[in-house]
């Protein structure tokens, strides 16, 4: 832990002196301190007393509910008030003020063949400097598709609505123990709606409309979940929203045509999803959830920027479309107080699920021949999953309960290419990688003791997967791959006192190479150049540990940590292993390799400060701060996919039926040492944000929200980190200027 807190102490003199001040006085969380608000809330609010807080709950840390301050790990809980009140309409927005936490989002400036910038748009998250398939993905406990990208093609794992979601759970750090691969750099999973969240005080009907308006994008959706109770046992619910947008708004000016363009390229964005839900409960110690879930988005680009002269001649004209679509099947079953020698509760989960994601893309060039490119990547998933609990008691002085099951799943994947006027040397259809099983199978045991002060949680997962390609139609010959792998985790939390707490954890994790890594294939021969499969490739391996402090007092709320990760046999694709591209005699190979050992350590702090009742109203004050530093060892180089230090500071003033808050964010700028040799270095911005809430009537609200109030032009590091040099068109990856956001919810 020397280096973490080493880093410390360069990023507390890096502050500006005021800025620190200000945050060890009310640096808190911008999302999690915050009181869930009720009715109750409200009341007691305008009062001027001290409003109950209806806690959030976490399932996600240990696989059943708890309260995270009791929890030996960071966790950030980001419910559907919270959602609503910022407006936030997507997981870039979602992540916007969570430092740490970013989701890459580059401008749609690709072109047929060229970068795979902007092609996933939301890409998916980057936490603690971790993303891609490193960070696990779910809903409602079901793993979302993966990423995938192989040269030019991209496709992200943004399969979601937030209009479905009552709230949201970010684990920060390595997760295998419960979770197996893809959770090395943390986990987020988005839990739906229920019945019960808006069925309440006895109410047989109930529901929700809403309708709202986001001027980052000219994005307008609407809403509309409707539950009721059927009897006593049978409850449902039906939800449904349909959005329409265009491009992400930014600060340039040109829109001509060409890759000087820095306007955004015409867009024009549609998703239309679907919840439907039964819940059946024939006792009070049994329950069982049956969901369907369907996402379906799709965006239309005319690519203006990439129009002109380039490598493969004058384009004229070229149109892209993309498609992302998921839906999946699954019931939950859960018994409780079962009275086992062996368990107390149980629960099981079988979910189906299917995702297709498709890109379009054709060029009209001057003199060549007319092309086009049509890429799928498809995923359907089986998972299955048995966990059961037992209470634990040692005399009088130990307590406990110890969590364990098993886990499988089956994953095909599929990826095809088809068009006009392929590339030299090839014919379609063809495929990067052939059609593949995935396989998993996993055993895994969590126990939490409780002795006096001090609350001990255990844990390890020992887990078997298996790659297994299918050889037909696919060129050259291809292999399987498996391994297994034990992840223990350790975590350890002492109550100094009713306020006071301090915890440590430690982790280990692994994250299994995909398909397309093992076994991707492609080759230019009038080039000279060619990917290889590699069937050794090893799963990346990681060590991480955090320390963490939690203070809990009658006004303030304070919470600290400092990690720090060691990371080995990380994967490269597409790395030159030998020869050189263009030489007949020696060509250029490529293939995906396990090279980096990477080191990642850092800070986060925040807190929340309950003020009490003024001018009418109740006063609060948070903040957060997240400082991340890594590099990969091997080479001595900035890990690149690190953003710089980002501090969110902001006021809430809540009376009865009004609620306005304040907000300023802070990204430091990026320093050359940070990144690599001659990229372009993001400069520091400061952002500030205003938003309130009209609460006309019991369950009516108004939400209206200004964002960058002050119209500035500022980039973020996560988005234009692959530039280099000083490029013209630099400004096209600029965020948004001043927008504004209105939503109208009526519950009922």
């Amino acid at each position: 832990m020397a280096s973490a807190t080493v880093l410390h102490s360069r990023a507390c003199i890096a502050l500006h002196p005021l800025a620190w001040a200000c945050a060890l006085a009310c640096a808190g969380s911008a999302w999690a301190a915050e009181p869930e608000a009720g009715q109750a809330t409200v009341a007691a609010a305008a009062a001027g007393r001290h409003a109950p807080v209806m806690r959030d709950v976490v399932v996600s840390a240990s696989r059943d509910e708890q309260d995270p301050d009791a929890l030996p790990m960071s966790v950030d809980v980001i419910n559907a008030r919270q959602m609503e009140e910022a407006q936030i309409g997507d997981i870039r927005e979602l992540a916007g003020r969570l430092p740490n936490v970013t989701v890459p989002r580059a401008p749609a400036r690709f072109t047929l063949a060229g970068s795979s910038a902007g092609r996933d748009q939301n890409s998916g998250f980057n936490i603690r400097g971790l993303e891609g398939n490193r960070v696990l993905m779910l809903v409602d406990g079901v793993r979302l598709p993966r990423s995938y990208s192989f040269s030019a093609n991209a496709f992200g794992r943004d399969y979601l609505d937030l209009g479905l979601v009552q709230r949201v759970e970010i684990l920060r750090g390595a997760v295998p123990a419960l979770y197996g691969s893809d959770g090395m750099g943390g986990l987020v999973n988005f839990i739906t709606m229920e019945p019960g969240d808006l069925l309440q005080d006895g109410k047989a009907i109930g529901g929700r409309v809403s309708a709202s308006y986001d001027g980052s994008d000219n994005g307008k959706r609407v809403g509309a979940t409707l539950t009721g109770r059927a009897s006593g046992e049978w409850s449902w619910l039906l939800s449904a929203g349909i959005g329409r947008a265009h491009a992400l708004e930014n600060m340039g000016v040109n829109h001509g045509v060409g890759s000087s363009r820095t306007a955004p390229n015409p867009e024009s964005d549609q998703s239309h999803s679907l919840l439907g839900r039964l819940v059946y409960t024939p006792s009070a110690v049994q329950k069982h959830v049956f969901t369907l879930e369907n996402v379906d988005k799709r965006a239309d680009y005319d690519l203006l920027s990439a129009r002109g002269a380039g490598l493969t001649g004058t384009t004229l004209d070229s149109q892209a479309r993309t498609r992302m679509q998921r839906w999946r099947a699954s019931w939950q079953g859960q018994w409780q107080q079962l009275g086992a020698a062996w368990a107390d509760e149980l629960r099981l989960m079988a979910s189906y699920q299917s995702a297709d994601s498709r890109e379009w893309v054709n060029e009209t060039r001057l003199n060549l021949p007319y092309r086009e490119r049509d890429v799928t990547y498809d995923e359907d998933a089986l998972q299955l999953h048995a966990q059961a609990s037992k209470l634990l008691r040692w005399g009088a002085s130990v307590s406990g309960k110890l969590t364990y099951g098993v886990d499988y799943s089956r994953n095909k994947v599929v990826n095809e290419q088809n068009g006009v006027t392929p590339a030299a040397g090839e014919s379609f259809p063809l495929k990067r990688f052939p059609d593949t099983t995935e396989t998993s199978t996993a055993l895994f045991a969590q126990a939490e003791l409780n002795y006096g002060l001090w609350t001990v949680t255990p844990g390890v997962r020992a887990e078997h997967y298996s790659i297994r390609p299918r050889q037909a139609g696919f060129l050259p010959a291809v292999a399987s791959n498996s391994a297994s792998a034990v992840s223990p985790k350790l975590g350890v939390m002492f109550q100094a006192s009713d306020a006071w707490s301090v915890y440590g954890n430690y982790a280990a994790g692994f994250r299994a190479p995909n398909a397309g890594q093992i076994n991707a294939y492609f080759e230019n021969p009038f080039y000279y150049y060619r990917n290889i499969p590699n069937p050794d490739l090893k799963p990346e391996k990681s060590n991480t540990f955090e320390l963490g402090l939690r203070g809990r007092l009658e006004r303030l709320k304070v919470d600290a940590a400092v990690f720090t990760g060691r990371y080995k046999d990380f994967i490269q694709d597409q790395q030159l292993v030998s020869g050189q591209p263009g030489n007949r005699n020696n060509p250029g190979i490529y293939q995906s390799v396990n090279l980096d050992r990477v080191r990642i350590s850092g800070f986060e702090l925040k807190a929340d400060y309950d003020w009490g009742r003024h001018a009418g109203g109740n006063w609060r004050t948070h903040a957060a701060y997240g400082y991340t530093r890594g590099r990969q060892t091997n080479t001595d180089t900035p890990l690149d996919t690190i953003s710089p230090r980002q501090l969110v500071m902001g006021v809430r003033y809540d009376a009865a039926r009004v609620g306005v808050q304040f907000t300023a964010s802070h990204w430091a700028g990026k320093k050359a040492g940070d990144a690599a040799e001659g990229a372009w270095l993001s400069p520091a911005a400061t952002v500030l944000d205003l938003s309130a809430q009209w609460r006309i009537r019991p369950g009516t609200r108004l939400n209206v929200g200004l964002y960058n109030l002050t119209d500035k032009k500022y980039w973020r590091w996560s988005d234009v980190r692959g530039l280099t040099g000083n490029p013209a068109y630099v400004d096209a990856y600029t965020q948004p200027g001043r927008n504004l956001r209105v939503s109208l919810v009526q519950d009922f």
